[in-house]
């Protein structure tokens, strides 16, 4: 146990001992114009779920998760604001399913998303649909 714990010690050492390096390093470099500015972490738009969740929060249809709203070729939607989940007309309906068919898999729980951010109900008959898509999804 104690081996574990003097390894783990002497890892983090070496970790602190090299970053100060690095980071002397890149300020030489940045003070002799080999470089402009010194390196940050970079953002990943199209990130894949990270495994810390027990859902991904790209498959979750909870508002909450994401606070920005995302078009998928659906501004025509934005008439539907306010109109309850059971008072679409089969037209309206065929019109939702046709947006849903259209896009790949992985979007559709990122649409659902934002129709609710939009304050756009989803018509009843297409909620079996939607979460028989994303179950699949999530295998």
């Amino acid at each position: 146990m104690i081996y574990l714990i003097l390894g783990i010690v002497l890892l983090g050492i070496i970790a602190f001992v090299a970053g100060y390096f690095r980071e002397k390093k890149l300020k030489k470099q940045l003070a002799k114009g080999e470089i402009t500015e010194l390196p940050s972490i970079k953002q990943i738009e199209d990130m894949e779920c990270c495994g810390q969740h027990e859902t991904c929060e790209k498959d979750s249809l909870l508002a909450a998760v994401s606070r920005e709203i995302e078009y998928y070729n659906d501004e025509e939607l934005d008439r539907f604001r306010g109109v309850a989940n059971d008072e679409y007309l089969p037209e309206e309906i065929e019109e939702f399913r046709d947006i849903m068919y259209t896009m790949r898999e992985e979007e559709v729980a990122g649409w659902v998303r934002s129709l609710q951010l939009r304050a756009i109900n989803v018509p009843d008959e297409l909620k079996d649909e939607i979460f028989m898509i994303i179950g699949e999804r999530r295998g």
